[in-house]
């Protein structure tokens, strides 16, 4: 499982450095694509063949399914760490996130999530204004 939050910076070369806590569960190797929300999605293999398997399963007679399925797949690269628990992230996708420099990583259950700094802030002060009511609708604890 992903979880916690890790501040991070891209170096000149486009590397980030993975969480030491993530790295077990990503070798040897692992997906990143285009997330939702202006992120990128990090999955362990096997997530992402699940997930592959649910998004072919979509009827491809839906405009909507075709759609999401290309911008989804179109970005996805598959990562190794390098010996510093370094990944290369493509300019498509430091781009699609507006990364520039710092950037946050974030665990998220069976996914991790890697944000530009800026996002990051704007989107946690707004889920935290509206956490109560987002959780009263959502389920009980």
């Amino acid at each position: 499982m992903f979880m916690g939050e890790y501040q991070h910076s891209i170096d000149s070369k486009g590397r980030i450095i993975i969480p030491a806590k993530f790295r077990s569960e990503l070798a040897p190797k692992f997906v990143i694509t285009r997330g939702m929300d202006g992120c990128l999605f990090g999955y362990p293999m096997s997530e992402w063949e699940e997930i592959q398997q649910k998004i072919d399963e979509l009827p491809i007679s839906k405009k909507n399914a075709r759609s999401f399925s290309r911008f989804f797949f179109s970005a996805a690269v598959e990562c190794e760490l390098d010996k510093q628990g370094r990944i290369n992230l493509p300019a498509t996708l430091l781009n699609y996130a507006k990364i520039m420099k710092k950037c946050v990583v974030v665990g998220v259950s069976n996914r991790f999530e890697i944000w530009s700094d800026e996002l990051w802030q704007q989107f946690s002060e707004d889920a935290e204004e509206n956490f109560n009511e987002i959780a009263e609708n959502m389920i009980d604890f």
